[in-house]
């Protein structure tokens, strides 16, 4: 009886293991043989189930005597096969596509009805789904908390080895030779970037915050050029947490609508494809597809509950290949959730794939992966009210500088494979080649018009050369210092010619960094002294950053009014993580007229020349953007539009006197700027800004609205006014342009496949001249220009606005736009054109 006993202890595991069923196998596409992953693996009938790997590898066991196996994935037809219960066996299995479109519905006659809202159980099993949403939210509790675990990383794609036998490529072949070949079926991954993040999030409802402390990052970044924390903030802006439950779904710049959205029965097709029972909760599986498969809509599958709670308990969501989306092949998003105590869902691990390419199809590219773990859920702790307050993001001390025992830690179940964990140090050693150093920098130069020369760069090379009337044939060499020469102290500068004017400008200044990090960068807190003399167009240095751009050289019309700026001036500027920043200024200002503009007034009946006017003026400037996200490029930042207004507060007082002034006024200018997001009907951008100048002053401190007599297209400036043409003390003006992102192109045969989107812009400018800055009612001061025939070229705005318009299509070849634009007022001003064409280039997707 003790050996029989000791027998049984011994050989028991393995008496069970006979006794159960275990399938095991490859899942592929019948036509292209290609792994097809997340395919469900189930028992018909039962909650037993499985979902295939990257490599469309699957395995399922049970104790239990099934002889069914059914294989389901959306788009492609279910395949149930005969199993023999209590055996290990290997089944191999090839889906057919599903050619049928989910838009019909098959009756027992085998006749196709029209699809229909109106007594389809889907639609109000969804509705049910949509009028429970606010419970099922994380936002329904009072306090929640946990911790986020997130890996972001981005690669090439089937790199052909012949790269790396190059001359100049060679050295890098350690990175194909470490390339993955398993987390994208059929393609081999090149790791270019990779970051990891763990975060603490604490949500409160009332009044509502949301703070996220970061405890731990990492990154490797193959391109070292560019502002690493602006492309963090744009790869994470385009991987965005999806949040199912909102009607709106940020992803890759643009909204998409939730398959659970208010309205989402308008917008969707919606099919029962399947019942299942999940650990004793009863499920139903919901098929979707888009009413017009060239929105921005999802298709896939979301599971639902049947508790009467209606909660989401799993969502698969993907594009199909017509969508009016740039530069994406493909993109997949899976979302599961994990029950609470109290039976609601919240959701435990998202991920999301997407492969970027100039071509649809092709085995080349970029491939992207973002996975967000959450755990350690907390509900209803209230936390003590200092735990909300600051900044919404907060960088724990140190969390650049983690251990492998956090990560360890951080990651749990979301392991690092080979390839991942290796991409930290190939990136890094690629870093120290020498020949690659050289690659960045000429890439750099052509990308971005800078070039790295040790501890400064030259640049930007692209204004390098230009032409104006004065100056006509123009040569430049400008150079700044990098944070490679110093983190605290920061030259720039530069030295141009004319040919025409025989006058060399030049540009020179010096900064320091009172937080030890580079001016370029977000935040900025410096104080800057330069001194400069250049030519601009008048009130052209408010409305362009580089006015000496080798393209603003070409314009429509004449223009040769011109004026020499000698500035010196003292800048600070302070900015806080919260996106709220201040600055002061003192200036000294000289202008003298060149080219055909003249500066004359009459005092006592005599006409005068004037040869320049002085100001020094102090000037304070305000600007507060919540939640702002910027990339931050070599000579400006980019703002990573967001919901959130940006607005900007400025104080001038210029002192008579002082340092040589000869004007005593003051001006207040306000600014707001938004995006204002319309779901599937596209984006406005919308500015309203305005401004009152208190003080007599001649026509050169005048307010002169932004013109632009370039065939670019400038969202800021008036396309269709001439340089120097209105001049205000106080006006008021919006401007909007508003992006239909081709809700109704997609409408249209034929137009869809182009994947134009439709533009309307408006603009209105409001303003005026009181009577004492009116030239005409007083002679001393400066008289308005005349052009070469008395004609007078510079007005002021009486009763009506100026007012400009235009329709444009944008996204032709994904890049370019093209605008016709109106003038609707002001129309009997000489040498003006009422219509004009104007084009502007833009990567977006």
């Amino acid at each position: 009886m003790k050996y029989t006993f000791l027998a049984l202890i011994i050989f028991l595991p393995f008496i069970a293991l006979s006794q159960n069923t275990i399938i095991r196998g490859v899942i592929t596409d019948v036509q292209t043989n290609q792994p097809l992953p997340f395919v469900t693996v189930g028992f018909p009938g039962t909650s037993i189930g499985a979902s295939s790997d990257n490599n469309g590898k699957y395995r399922i066991e049970t104790g239990k005597p099934y002889t069914q196996l059914k294989f389901t994935f959306i788009g492609y037809k279910p395949v149930v096969r005969t199993i023999v219960a209590y055996k290990d066996q290997v089944i191999n299995v090839k889906l057919q596509p599903d050619v049928k479109t989910l838009a019909a519905v098959t009756i027992k006659s085998g006749k196709k009805t029209r699809y229909r809202n109106k007594d389809n159980p889907a639609v109000e099993l969804i509705r049910q789904v949509i009028a429970h949403k606010d419970s099922n939210r994380m936002q329904s509790y009072d306090y929640t908390e946990y911790q986020q675990y997130e890996k972001l990383q981005f690669a090439f794609i089937n790199v052909s080895e012949k790269f790396f036998k190059g001359a100049l490529t060679h050295n890098y072949k350690f990175l194909y030779d470490s390339r993955d070949t398993t987390d994208f079926p059929g393609k081999s991954l090149l790791p270019v970037y990779q970051e990891e993040k763990t975060t603490q999030t604490y949500y409160r409802k009332d009044p509502q915050k949301t703070k996220k402390i970061v405890m731990g990052e990492k990154k490797a970044n193959v391109v070292t050029f560019v502002d690493e924390e602006g492309v963090n903030s744009y790869l994470n802006r385009m991987y965005n947490e999806v949040d199912i439950y909102q009607n709106n779904i940020f992803l890759m710049t643009n909204q998409f609508l939730s398959p659970i959205c208010d309205a989402a029965p308008t917008f969707y097709k919606f099919f029962i494809t399947d019942t299942i029972e999940v650990n004793n909760q009863k499920l139903v599986e919901l098929s979707f597809t888009p009413r017009n498969g060239n929105d921005m809509l999802f298709e896939g599958l979301i599971f639902v509950t049947l508790d009467g709670k209606y909660s989401v308990q799993k969502a698969q969501l993907s594009i199909n290949k017509n969508i009016n989306l740039n530069w994406v092949k493909s993109m997949a998003i899976d979302l599961d959730y994990e029950q609470n105590p109290d039976g609601r869902y919240h959701l435990a691990k998202s991920n999301m794939k997407a492969s970027f390419g100039v071509k649809k199809k092709g085995d080349k590219g970029i491939f992207g992966e973002r996975t967000i773990s959450y755990n350690n859920y907390l509900i209803d702790k209230a936390r003590p009210d200092s735990v909300y307050a600051g900044p919404d993001q907060v960088i724990q001390t140190g969390a650049m500088n983690r251990g492998e025992a956090f990560w360890m830690n951080s990651r749990g179940r979301d392991t690092l494979t080979t390839v991942e964990a290796n991409a930290y140090k190939n990136i890094d050693s690629l870093q120290t080649i020498p020949s690659f150093k050289h690659l960045m920098a000429t890439i750099n130069l052509f990308a971005v018009g800078f070039l790295q020369a040790g501890p400064v760069e030259i640049g930007p090379i692209g204004t390098f050369f230009s032409y104006n009337p004065v100056e006509r044939a123009r040569l430049k060499f400008a150079l700044r210092t990098t944070d490679t020469f110093s983190t605290r102290y920061y030259l720039d500068g530069y030295a141009g010619y004319g040919f025409g004017d025989k006058q060399f400008k030049y540009l020179l200044s010096a900064a320091y960094s009172f937080n030890n990090k580079s001016i370029y960068k977000f935040p900025n807190d410096y104080i800057k002294l330069s001194t400069q003399y250049e030519i601009n167009i008048p009130g052209e240095e408010l409305a362009f950053e580089q006015p000496d751009q080798f393209y603003n050289s070409f314009t429509r019309g004449v223009n040769n009014k011109f004026l020499y700026n000698r500035y010196y001036k003292v800048d600070y500027v302070h900015e806080l993580e919260s996106h709220f920043s201040y600055s002061f200024e003192f200036k000294r200002w000289e202008q003298t007229p060149a080219g055909s503009l003249y500066f004359t007034n009459t005092v006592d009946g005599v006409p005068n020349i004037i040869p320049n006017i002085t100001t020094s003026e102090i000037a304070v400037g305000l600007r507060y953007a919540p939640h702002e996200q910027i990339f931050q490029g070599k000579l400006y930042r980019i703002d990573i539009p967001t919901k959130y207004p940006i607005l900007t507060l400025n104080y001038q007082q210029d002192i008579k006197g002082l340092f040589g002034g000869q004007y005593s006024y003051k001006n207040i200018f306000g600014r707001i700027d938004k995006r204002f997001y319309l779901s599937q009907i596209g984006y406005a951008d919308v500015s309203v800004e305005g401004s009152y100048l208190f003080g007599q002053v001649p026509f050169p401190l005048l307010d002169i609205h932004h013109a632009n007599q370039t065939y670019a297209f400038d969202l800021d400036s008036y396309n269709l006014m001439n340089f120097l043409e209105f001049v205000s003390d106080h006006y008021a003006d919006v401007k909007v342009d508003y992006n239909l992102n081709g809700f109704l192109f997609n409408k249209i045969p034929l137009i869809k496949k182009l994947k134009w989107r439709e533009i309307i812009s408006l603009k209105v400018l409001y303003g005026g001249l009181r009577d004492e800055n009116d030239p005409a009612l007083h002679t001393n001061l400066l008289q308005f220009p005349l052009d070469q025939n008395g004609q007078q070229q510079t007005y002021t705005l009486g009763s009506k606005p100026y007012v400009e318009g235009g329709v444009g299509i944008g996204n032709i070849f994904k890049i370019f736009r093209i605008d016709f634009v109106e003038r609707f007022t002001y129309l009997d001003n000489p040498n003006v054109s009422r219509y004009g064409i104007r084009a502007s280039a833009w990567f977006d997707f």
